[in-house]
Formats: structure tokens, C-alpha cells, sequence
């Protein structure tokens, strides 16, 4: 278990390495500058510029100092908004992206578990048709479909939920309606197939035949092992939450951190777009981390090759 946990982290770490580096020269790839949009600047003014913020440097020097001042935790100033720090950026506004991300992985899995396996114990029959048409819609359907439907018809025309902001409890249920109704369409597709397949193992007809009741044998044998697909989706489901929060934080206008990534693209404002991508990496490879751990605890079986 130690071993596995410690080549996992060991992984984790060369995985960061590699996005830092990667999002580093990729980005001064990028034909043009950050002070390109400056009205009327000056080469001179220009020039003094780079120099206060290191970028007339070698670009390999310019690498190793961002490479030190990552790994003590200074992402840089930002080039855009003067005197704020990239790393206060994403401090004041990523809680609010995760707020709405968490309460809408909570939805998702308190929704898409229980009734991928209602529909899996009711194989064949009209409720079963029913939820594989309701889960086949939510991965079909982007995400931002579901926002501009709900806009329309609960904000517009019903007038009952608010359309933008997030200063009360209303505010919240049409972006985590939007945010969770792929992962909740996912996870029950995949707690249904799960479900149908550990319902035809040899063990869990022995525990029929021992006399068993359905509760005992359901909860106790099945959904340990049919939660296993669903544990390792998790990972990945918790990213594209977070990630896919850009988009409907944009449409209902709300004050986390997508919305500051959009404009930081479109300001070019080079060191909170890295900031942000290697903060939002590191994120996503940590939890994939954490996942893969709970499944071997979940699995002693499983093993890093």
C-alpha cells in the first residue's frame, strides 16, 4: 500500500513538472505581447516594461526564475490589474467556483447513484426506459444548452429564479443544475452497467441462495463493487466540474475564478493565464491522485505498474 501511494505521488509530481513546463513555453510561443495592447506605448516604454517584469531576460532564465518562484508558491504578478498577485487572484476567487462545483458533485452523486441503480434492479421495464432517455439527454446535451434553456424558461418567462449573481440561495440552483447534469447522466449510465453486472456474479447468487435478504445483499455485497467505476470517474467528473464551471460562470455571471480566466486570455495577461492553468492542472492531477489512492483502498488488488 505505502509503495503504491508513494509511486502515485511520485507521478503526481512529474505530471505538474511537465504542464509548468509545457504551459511556460507554449505560452511565449504565442505570437505578440502582453503590452501589445497598450494604446499609443512607445518601444522605450515597452522596453522598460519587460524589464520590470523580467521578460527581456533569456527565455530559459526566464523559465528556471518562474520554475523557483512556483515551487515557494509566487506565481507572479499579474500584468494586467497592477499591484494584485496571481496567486491573490485565484485565493479570492477560486472558493467561489468550488462552492458551486462541490454543491453540484454533491448533486450528481447523491442523484446519479441511487438511480442508476433503481434502473438497474428494474431491468427492462418502463422506469428503466425512462431514466437510460433522461441519462442519454444529459451526456448529449453541452452544458451550455442547459443554461440558455433555463435562463429562458425559469428566468425569463416563469420570472422564478434569478438570472446572475450568487447572493442567495436561488442563485444557486440554475448554474448547479447546469453543472451537474452531465456527471448525473454519466454516473447513472455507469452505476446501471455496473450494477447489472455485479448482479450476474456467482457470489451474489450464493448470497441469494443463503437466504439473504435483497437489503443486506444489495448494500452489503453489489454496491461495494458496482461503486467501483464510479469511484475512478470521480476524478475526472470533479475536473470537469471545476473546469466546465468556466463557461456557465460566464453565463449567469458569476464572480469566480472562470470569469477572471476568460479576461485574463483576452487581456493577455500572460502570468494569470499560466497562474491559473497550472493552479487548475495541479488541481485536477491531485485529485486524480487521491482517487487512484481510495481505490486501492477500496481494491487492495490494484497495482501501479
Amino acid at each position: 500500500m505505502v509503495k503504491y501511494i508513494l509511486k502515485r505521488i511520485g507521478l503526481a509530481i512529474i505530471t505538474i513538472f511537465t504542464v509548468l513546463t509545457i504551459t511556460f513555453f507554449l505560452m511565449n510561443m504565442v505570437p505578440g505581447g502582453p503590452f501589445m495592447s497598450e494604446k499609443a506605448i512607445s518601444q522605450e516604454a515597452q522596453a522598460a516594461l519587460e524589464a520590470k517584469y523580467g521578460m527581456d531576460k533569456p527565455l530559459i532564465q526566464q523559465y528556471f526564475t518562474y520554475l523557483g518562484d512556483a515551487l515557494h508558491g509566487d506565481l507572479g504578478m499579474s500584468l494586467k490589474q497592477r499591484g494584485r498577485s496571481v496567486t491573490s487572484i485565484i485565493t479570492s476567487r477560486f472558493p467561489v467556483s468550488a462552492k458551486v462545483g462541490g454543491i453540484s458533485i454533491l448533486v450528481s452523486l447523491l442523484i446519479g447513484i441511487p438511480l442508476g441503480c433503481f434502473a438497474a434492479l428494474h431491468r427492462g421495464k418502463a422506469i428503466d426506459s425512462i431514466i437510460s432517455v433522461i441519462a442519454t439527454c444529459g451526456i448529449a446535451v453541452p452544458s451550455f444548452v442547459i443554461c440558455t434553456l433555463l435562463l429562458y424558461f425559469f428566468g425569463v418567462n416563469l420570472k422564478l429564479l434569478p438570472t446572475f449573481g450568487l447572493t442567495s440561495w436561488k442563485h444557486y440552483i440554475m448554474p448547479v443544475i447546469s453543472l451537474s447534469f452531465y456527471p448525473t447522466a454519466y454516473i447513472m449510465r455507469l452505476m446501471r452497467s455496473s450494477m447489472l453486472d455485479v448482479l450476474g456474479q456467482d457470489y451474489m447468487r450464493t448470497a441469494k441462495a443463503k437466504g439473504l435478504s435483497q437489503f443486506v445483499s444489495l448494500f452489503k455485497h453489489a454496491l461495494r463493487n458496482a461503486l467501483l467505476p464510479v469511484i475512478t470517474y470521480v476524478g475526472p467528473m470533479m475536473a470537469y466540474t471545476l473546469v466546465g464551471s468556466f463557461v456557465v460562470e460566464k453565463i449567469f455571471t458569476i464572480p469566480g475564478l472562470g470569469g477572471e480566466f476568460i479576461k485574463s486570455i483576452t487581456s493577455r495577461d500572460y502570468t494569470v493565464i499560466m497562474g491559473t492553468t497550472i493552479f487548475l492542472a495541479t488541481l485536477m492531477i491531485v485529485l486524480n491522485m487521491v482517487v487512484d489512492i481510495i481505490y486501492k483502498i477500496v481494491d487492495p488488488r490494484i497495482k501501479l505498474s
